[in-house]
């Protein structure tokens, strides 16, 4: 049995305004609007694969504020499929200023069990320059609003955004983990044809963060969520759909948390270090890869530096733990 989610996109529907990095269209890679048909089609396909127990989420546009009529067809197509037991709930994402008691009630009622935000920064400037049209206060009044009806609890946060800084990423990871929600995704920012942000990028308003620079920072903002006992469930924007045509600039990478991963490895080792010779390095196994680093990066760089290390696995040790030997 497959333990995934099965994703219905309701492209940019529900959004009162055009985020200045927003192009759903490229993201989800669809142009039509998802209906009851789609709903039905997906998990149908799904079952038949042997997806029993995966959650149905409705991504892409903001699913509370799209109209209610439209929100209650796709959520009535996915309600049989859940009191049979086929889905184990359904997930959904929306903004932070589109949430009250009276929403909340409903998708109670048709069995939603997750609500994910887009909060992307607890900075109202920087949120005001992306033209979010919400501020940081509806991300905690939504947020204190999910908990409280019982809800899992996800929040979405960006970096790189157009006028935020390395110092204001952290002060938004600091600001969500306050909100102790139980799943956190990461994205940093990438310029698509046809937003604002390209527009600003291409008058040179915009410099959008390097791969490396990008690393660094999520590096820090996983291992602070990691220290939080919060889930990190996406890091860097999912490949797929038209991402790759409309790509103009910024931090795309099909295997972008690998990177980050690896670079929490290699900075732990280097901490550690002193001495140049010869190590064992035990991690956990299934850290092994991380710490080895993409296409063996670490080992490598480690070598140019004149440590030479071999690789071991410790069962006893967690995520992002290290030991050390000589290797004598």
């Amino acid at each position: 049995m497959t333990h995934k989610n099965i994703a219905v996109f309701v492209a940019h529907e529900g959004c009162p305004n055009e985020c200045s990095f927003c192009n759903q269209h490229i993201i989800s890679g669809k142009q039509e609007t998802a209906s009851a048909a789609d709903v039905q089609s997906a998990v149908e396909t799904a079952l038949k694969s042997g997806c029993f127990d995966g959650q149905l989420a409705f991504f892409g546009g903001s699913f509370t504020a799209i109209d209610r009529f439209y929100m209650l067809e796709l959520l009535t197509a996915a309600k049989p499929f859940y009191e049979k037991g086929q889905i184990s709930g359904i997930r959904i994402s929306t903004r932070p200023d589109a949430i009250d008691e009276k929403i909340l009630k409903i998708l109670k009622e048709y069995g939603v069990k997750a609500i994910e935000l887009g909060a992307q920064s607890m900075d109202d400037n920087v949120l005001f320059l992306n033209k979010r049209g919400h501020t940081a206060d509806d991300v905690r009044v939504a947020s204190k609003l999910i908990k409280e009806y019982d809800f899992e609890l996800g929040l979405q946060m960006m970096t790189g955004l157009f006028g935020d800084t390395d110092k204001g990423a952290l002060f938004t990871a600091d600001e969500i983990i306050k909100l102790n929600p139980e799943t956190v995704r990461i994205y940093p920012t990438v310029v698509l044809e046809g937003t604002e942000l390209c527009r600003l990028y291409r008058a040179g308003k915009y410099q959008p963060q390097t791969i490396d620079d990008a690393v660094l920072l999520c590096g820090k903002l996983l291992l602070k969520f990691h220290k939080a006992n919060i889930k990190v469930i996406r890091l860097g924007l999912h490949s797929g759909g038209n991402v790759e045509e409309g790509f103009v600039a910024g931090v795309y990478h099909p295997a972008f948390r690998e990177l980050v991963e690896g670079q929490i490895y290699l900075d732990l080792i280097l901490s550690r270090l002193k001495e140049k010779g010869e190590y064992k390095i035990f991690v956990n196994p299934k850290e092994i890869s991380k710490m080895v680093g993409q296409n063996r990066k670490n080992i490598v760089q480690l070598k140019d530096n004149n440590y030479i290390c071999k690789v071991f696995s410790d069962k006893s040790l967690g995520k992002y733990e290290i030991n050390i030997e000589v290797d004598e």
